[in-house]
């Protein structure tokens, strides 16, 4: 197997899950092979992408020829797209019948697909895999169309729950790719529902950690310190986490809080702590480093996430934060949506509040603040949770495994030893 994970953009800071399955492929003696749609347009990159031996191919320039100056995707020019097709059917003798299937979709699409095709046939790729459901998903799709090589993607929450959402284009992903994986129980009944025997193929295994690097610590002497982590967006519910901490502070209670990360809401949430006069309790930290920010949630007496539904319908699958901060020993609290209580049982993993509840949300962290033994408790229980279910490398194997177009009709170990 030599696998092609084709994103949108590579790096991005925001997106480790990706990176960490990627590392534990590799690990597993898989050769991975990186292509991205756009280059990256962060300033801050976590240090675990150091250790992805993957090489990254860039598809946003033709390959015609090399003398020729690079032209960017989005100023393509007929005569560079024409071009291309042609190489495309001198390449793939059925090139022309093929891209009959690809009507109604972008040109951007289509080309890409193309670069993509000359790069899995050039390093000889097994096996195509987009971890979204969306653009990568598309471009993953025609490239399977034109090469006969098999595709995969990752249904995740944004792109089967946003308002924008082309029910089509996934019924036609769900048909055509070879395996469809989704990363909670709550998407999987979502896509049966909604589209019925087209998404039979869909398996549902989480994302996973590296849980060799992530040491527990009982939370037993913690600061008196709230922290949060996720971009800051509407859906992440941070508007709601500073109002618990007005009412917190207004009860009296002595605390502080962090919320790392970066996003479009910044300077609206800034002008809310300062309207609040918390400017000396609540901290907008910026994006940090992995290493620092998972010392800063281990030091906490409390991890919270209160996410909602937001008005466009854009939610939170299982944010991997919440997952991470039970793995290190820190209490959570966060709320009922899509599939965070699949992990998070109320009073017995962690605590769960109605979404939009400022007051709950300070009940529950207040408990967090003071009861050290309620904290122990959900961190003995948390830990024993993701040690079950959240091992990146055993669950990166069955990904391994539908792949190669195995369902998971048998133990994981037998079917891996049947692929070795």
């Amino acid at each position: 197997m030599k696998l092609g994970f084709v994103v949108k953009r590579y790096p991005r800071y925001s997106e480790t899950f990706i990176v960490r399955e990627i590392i534990a492929h590799e690990e597993a003696g898989v050769p991975v092979e990186i292509f991205a749609l756009r280059p990256p347009n962060d300033h801050h990159f976590q240090d675990i992408i150091a250790r992805v031996k993957a090489n990254v191919n860039y598809l946003y320039m033709p390959p015609l020829p090399p003398q020729s100056e690079p032209v960017p995707v989005d100023a393509l020019v007929p005569s560079v797209f024409w071009e291309t097709m042609q190489r495309m059917s001198e390449t793939f003798p059925d090139f022309w019948h093929l891209l009959e299937r690809a009507k109604g979709e972008e040109a951007r699409n289509v080309y890409q697909a193309s670069l993509l095709s000359f790069k899995v046939k050039q390093l000889r790729i097994t096996h195509l895999h987009a971890p979204f459901s969306n653009q990568p998903a598309t471009v993953c799709r025609l490239a399977s169309l034109f090469t006969g090589v098999p595709f995969s993607f990752t249904a995740r929450a944004k792109d089967i729950y946003h308002e924008t959402v082309d029910h089509e284009d996934i019924r036609r992903k769900l048909e055509e790719a070879s395996a469809v994986v989704t990363i909670t129980q709550y998407n999987l009944r979502h896509l049966q529902n909604t589209y019925g025997e087209a998404a039979a193929k869909v398996e549902h295994i989480y994302n996973g950690l590296e849980l060799d690097r992530l040491t527990y610590q009982e939370p037993v002497y913690r600061q008196n310190l709230i922290v949060a982590v996720g971009r800051l967006v509407p859906k992440k519910g941070f508007e709601h986490l500073i109002n618990a901490c007005s009412i917190l502070r207004d009860a009296g209670k002595q605390f502080t809080c962090v919320i790392i990360g970066a996003g479009p809401l910044q300077n609206t949430l800034q002008e809310q702590i300062n309207r609040l006069h918390l400017g000396d309790i609540v901290r907008l930290a910026g994006p940090l480093p992995h290493v620092e920010v998972a010392t800063i949630v281990q030091s906490a007496a409390a991890f919270t996430l209160p996410c909602i539904v937001a008005d466009d319908g854009d939610r939170d699958g299982l944010p991997n934060v919440i997952f991470e901060a039970m793995a290190l020993g820190t209490p959570v609290v966060s709320t009922d949506v899509t599939g965070i209580p699949e992990i998070l049982k109320d009073n017995e993993t962690g605590l769960m509040v109605r979404q939009r509840d400022a007051s709950a949300l300070a009940s529950a962290l207040d408990q967090l603040l003071y009861d050290v033994d309620l904290r122990v408790k959900l961190c003995r229980n948390a830990r024993r949770l993701i040690d079950h279910d959240f091992d990146a490398d055993r669950n990166a194997a069955r990904r391994r495994l539908l792949f190669s177009g195995h369902r998971e009709n048998r133990s994981v170990a037998e079917l891996e030893d049947a692929l070795r």
